[in-house]
């Protein structure tokens, strides 16, 4: 269930800002864009991506440790 939340984060975080750096006018299905001000898009993506990238890390790191034991 954690990696589906850290998979959602960066998908949500990478498309979001692949949309705003190749300067999409088109409606977009990414969450950031609809709720945060134009002005905090780019960085409001950065950001979750790299939260769903430390989610997923974590994950992978906590299931090695617990297979070691």
């Amino acid at each position: 269930m954690i990696e589906l939340l850290g998979l959602l984060l960066v998908i949500q975080g990478a498309g979001g800002l692949i949309n705003r750096l190749a300067g999409s006018s088109n409606p977009s299905w990414f969450v950031q864009l609809h709720v945060l001000p134009p002005p905090l898009h780019i960085a409001a993506s950065a950001v979750l991506l790299a939260a769903g990238a430390g989610v997923l890390f974590a994950e992978r790191a906590r299931k090695r440790r617990r297979d070691q034991l």
